[in-house]
């Protein structure tokens, strides 16, 4: 049985085991009734620690967390080389937006400019078209005789436009002395489907109107080709091929002084020797033209040259035509309705006369083009 005293200590080496890390080894044998115990102590753990085992595991651990960080480094290095990439690329893709707004809003512009432009040149257009061309006479050509030059002279006036209102009439008359008149008496009272409209006349002031002359002088040694053929060869060689066709006097050519040819808008000027050449051009619209085995058919025309004079700017009240207004809504359609106002100004016994022209807007508004008062 082991003494108590000993089993004490033994219980105290257990508790400091933690602490002092020792082996103890115990042997005991019974001989008789005593007791004997030996005890060997193994206390080479209870001394320190090596420093030198720690620090390396110190440097271990260290080591370890150095990699961890790096690798996290490396991973915050690729992320913000990422972000910087994705960055760069939204730069781009701003730039583009940006300019790709700004080509837009030029092209708004632009359309907007050719939108105006165009409809400005439609109304120009439809001005020229209403335009009244006049001849006036041929001038003397005895300073243009050597080239046979045709010169004459073209008078233009534009037809004003003037707005006519829903239910407003306008009268022109033959005579502009009956319009003045009746002018001057302001107020008619005209029976309309037997019911009586009191009417203001009124005269009313045109807008701006434009006249000029064209002086035209059509050459007698010249003549205009349009629609001269692409070809892969030199200019020179091209205008070569066109004084070598245009030579052949069979179809209405002759000797070619100068040629003056333009790639570009593929037309060319031919400038004959002999002065009247370009009159066997006067009926000819298309002439033929051979190169390298293909025939084509260019248009031809003689060479003209316009030169603009006496432009002129006018406006005024027209001393014919009268502005009637007064008129209610009418059950009758808009013929009858101005043969019944026409009746009425035509006779004598109510100061009226002779009508050119009359127009009633029923519906709405229209318009209505004038020519300058001669």
């Amino acid at each position: 049985m082991i003494h108590p005293t000993v089993e004490a200590f033994i219980y105290f080496l257990f508790l400091l085991k933690a602490h002092l890390n020792f082996f103890v080894c115990f042997h005991y044998c019974l001989m008789g009734e005593e007791t004997s115990v030996c005890l060997f102590f193994f206390l080479q753990s209870m001394a320190p620690t090596d420093p030198f085992d720690s620090s390396e595991d110190e440097m271990e651990r260290l080591e370890e967390e150095l990699k961890k960080w790096k690798k996290r480094l490396e991973a915050a290095e690729k992320a913000k080389a990422d972000l910087l990439l994705c960055k760069s690329n939204a730069m781009e893709e701003y730039v583009k937006a940006e300019d790709g707004l700004i080509k837009l809003k030029n092209l708004q512009e632009k359309q907007h400019k050719e939108a105006v432009m165009s409809r400005d040149t439609h109304e120009i257009n439809k001005e020229v078209a209403e335009m009244k061309l006049k001849f006036a006479h041929m001038e003397d050509t005895k300073d243009n005789y050597q080239d046979m030059n045709t010169q004459c002279v073209f008078g233009v006036t534009t037809k004003i436009p003037f707005r006519l209102d829903q239910n407003q009439v306008l009268l022109t008359f033959e005579d502009k002395e009956v319009a003045q008149r009746l002018i001057k008496i302001g107020k008619h009272t005209v029976n309309l489907d037997n019911k009586t409209a009191d009417l203001r006349v009124m005269p009313f002031t045109l807008e701006m109107g434009i006249k000029f002359k064209l002086h035209v002088t059509i050459s007698g040694k010249k003549i205009s080709v349009s629609e001269v053929p692409e070809l892969l060869i030199p200019g020179d060689w091209m205008r070569d091929k066109l004084e070598l066709n245009f030579y052949k006097s069979e179809w209405g050519g002759g000797e070619v002084e100068n040629v003056n040819y333009d790639k570009q808008s593929r037309t060319a000027v031919i400038t004959f020797l002999r002065p009247g050449a370009t009159n066997s051009f006067v009926r000819c619209t298309e002439y033929p033209f051979v190169v390298n085995g293909t025939w084509y058919r260019l248009p031809v025309s003689p060479d003209t040259n316009v030169k603009l004079e006496n432009f002129q700017l006018y406006c005024g009240i027209s001393k014919k035509t009268i502005l009637l207004e007064g008129i209610k809504e009418m059950e009758d359609d808009e013929e009858s309705v101005q043969d019944m106002i026409k009746i009425h100004f035509q006779k004598p016994n109510n100061n009226g006369g002779e009508i050119e022209k009359i127009k009633y807007a029923s519906k709405g508004v229209t318009w209505v083009c004038f020519e300058e008062d001669t």
